[in-house]
């Protein structure tokens, strides 16, 4: 399932390796003595490591860290956000790494915008949510339930549908579901409602901060990628994403080489996206906590 064309490096890639085994033995262990730990501990350290396992999903579906296809597929294809399939993962991804469709609501399956048909169709009280949907207070609190339902509605209507292989795909992803919350819920005691809420949700959260300010609409494709910068632990957990104009142009790049090469090409990425800089996330919060980062209709589709 990972897309070796991403990433031709023969070698191994210790550090994404090393980080493989923090991120999944940590789960393990948070879910294991969840009961000897502060409840905010729990949460904040589960929420982290959800998301920080969605950044190893990405890491993973370029090509790394191993020149073994299968090896890679085993490193992501744990459902610990229980909704997203790891198949569908690479398809939906790649594609939107299709630089000239960026942000466009129709080719770029990870747009936020809405063409001026669907967002009639939305009526007053959708495109209120929307509208919330692109402040990024309403992207932490409503944007992990917009994301999840709208994805899990489109994946139930193909799979009605008959799409070639989408049953056997769900088949496969619920059957590792039900092993994770076997685990989680039988084997641990951990309450169902703190996985989804603790884990699940705030890790979706945590990610959306990630995305959005990633991208926001321009004339010039080049111009719709942005950069965060000065953000060391976030940069972390978001395994350097936040440099995300550099992802785009090379996303071959591991990510523990991201920082360096970005500081190398600083001034040329800068002069290629138009300027569209953040000085940290708490740039981007300080801009649109409550303000919309863009409006949600393309002016492509209006």
């Amino acid at each position: 399932m990972t897309q070796p064309t991403q990433h031709s490096s023969a070698s191994i890639e210790w550090p994404t390796v090393g980080l493989a085994f923090v991120i999944h033995t940590g789960l393990v262990a948070v879910t294991w003595w969840w009961e000897a730990l502060p409840l905010p501990i729990v949460i904040a350290v589960g929420g982290w490591l959800v998301a920080w396992h969605g950044s190893l999903q990405h890491e993973v579906i370029h090509g790394h860290p191993t020149p073994n296809e299968r090896f890679n597929d085993l490193i992501g294809s744990i459902p610990f956000s229980l909704w997203l399939p790891y198949q569908v993962y690479p398809e939906a991804h790649l594609t939107h790494h299709r630089n000239e469709y960026l942000t466009d609501p129709i080719e770029d399956p990870e747009s936020s915008y809405f063409t001026r048909a669907t967002w009639e169709r939305l009526g007053r009280f959708g495109q209120r949510l929307a509208g919330w949907n692109m402040t990024l207070f309403g992207r932490l609190t409503i944007g992990p339930a917009v994301m999840i339902l709208s994805f899990l509605a489109q994946e139930t209507l193909l799979t009605w549908r008959g799409e070639p292989g989408r049953a056997k795909l769900w088949a496969v992803h619920l059957a590792g579901v039900v092993v994770v919350l076997f685990w989680v819920v039988v084997v641990c005691g951990m309450p169902l409602w703190l996985y989804l809420l603790g884990f699940v949700y705030l890790g979706a959260a945590i990610t959306r901060l990630r995305s959005y300010a990633e991208h926001r609409y321009a004339a010039d494709y080049e111009e719709r990628t942005a950069i965060v910068e000065n953000s060391r632990l976030f940069g972390l957990l978001f395994l350097f994403n936040n440099l995300h104009v550099l992802h785009h142009q090379r996303p071959g790049l591991p990510w523990y080489r991201l920082p360096a090469t970005y500081r190398k090409e600083r001034d040329a990425l800068i002069e290629l996206n138009g300027g569209l800089v953040y000085n940290g996330y708490g740039d981007v919060i300080r801009r649109f906590f409550l303000r919309y980062h863009d409006d949600p209709r393309h002016p492509d589709h209006a």
